[in-house]
């Protein structure tokens, strides 16, 4: 392992960064990240970086802080003489507003690619981006994860009868119809609208379902009203049982609640948002992305393909 690969991390999601400095065996490069009193973030990093190929592994999940924390992390790294600087975003906030679609409404998506890059940052990696043209917003090389390698294994495993794979919407069909690929399932999908934020109406189901076991999948859960309305239409439709798989964990107000009563038998999501100061349902479970950034660090910092991963 080379020594000019220098991990840090911001407050967001120190058990990920961890992990991930726990495959690639290396040490989280010592540096503090503190608040003066107002509020305002200090960080200062304790070690030298000079010339070194630094990675900052830093979700931009609300509160915004996490999004300047990334920011000056970024800035004092390039102060600091470092030779690249990665911005590893596990979960990109703000990608929901990825287009003008009503009007006098802003493009958050690009406003916070265009912070990133002029911040300092050479290369990003995301993971699951809620639309993939949001790498066309960067004017830095940028690689796009995928979580299906972690799920697809998952319920490789659990072996489960006649599956089916739900697409939640029709721009999620095509992650999903590559899930239901892998798993050699069916597809189906969910037709709704969206009469404003954070809600939907599902409006018909387009596929077989009865008798199936049916796996949601979905890039993002939030208030998780949508997908545990759906598990319940599909229960409605002859579903044999329900599980459900989304990478980002937003889980915000009553998303926990919903959950532990809803249909879904399993709910998988990915840790590229800590949620260990939530109390969780049982039926939701935590698979840790880890090996899959740690790996792709690695290849970057050797200079090796990062796209063979999904091959």
């Amino acid at each position: 392992m080379s020594n000019r690969l220098k991990l840090l991390t911001g407050t967001a999601n120190r058990q990920l960064a961890e992990k991930i400095a726990d495959f690639l065996g290396l040490p989280l490069a010592a540096c503090e990240v503190s608040r003066f009193s107002d509020g305002e973030i200090f960080v200062q990093i304790n070690e030298n970086v000079r010339g070194g190929d630094v990675f900052i592994i830093q979700p931009t999940n609300s509160p915004a802080e996490n999004l300047m924390e990334l920011l000056i992390l970024i800035e004092a790294s390039r102060r600091a003489s470092a030779a690249t600087i990665t911005a590893v975003i596990p979960y990109y906030g703000y990608s929901r507003q990825d287009r003008k679609d009503q009007p006098r409404v802003a493009i958050t998506a690009k406003l916070v690619a265009n912070l990133i890059t002029i911040a300092g940052a050479n290369r990003v990696i995301t993971m699951d981006l809620h639309a993939s043209q949001i790498q066309g917003f960067f004017d830095i090389p940028s690689d796009h994860l995928y979580a299906s390698t972690i799920f697809n294994r998952y319920f490789l495993e659990l072996k489960l009868p006649n599956p089916v794979v739900i697409s939640p919407d029709v721009g999620a069909i095509r992650i999903a119809r590559a899930f239901a690929k892998k798993l050699d399932a069916g597809l189906a999908i969910i037709d709704k609208r969206r009469p404003q934020a954070n809600q939907a109406e599902i409006l018909n189901i387009i596929g077989e379902v009865e008798g199936k076991t049916v796996i949601i999948r979905d890039d993002m859960v939030d208030t998780a009203g949508t997908i545990v309305q759906a598990a319940e239409v599909l229960a409605q439709k002859g579903a044999q049982s329900v599980y459900a798989c989304a990478t980002h964990p937003v889980l915000s107000g009553p998303a926990l609640e919903r959950i532990a009563k809803s249909k879904i038998k399993k709910f998988v999501v990915a840790d590229t948002i800590d949620l260990s100061k939530k109390k969780l349902p049982r039926n939701l479970e935590v698979l840790t992305s880890a090996a899959l950034f740690g790996e792709t660090i690695l290849r970057i910092s050797r200079g090796e393909s990062v796209s063979s991963l999904f091959d």
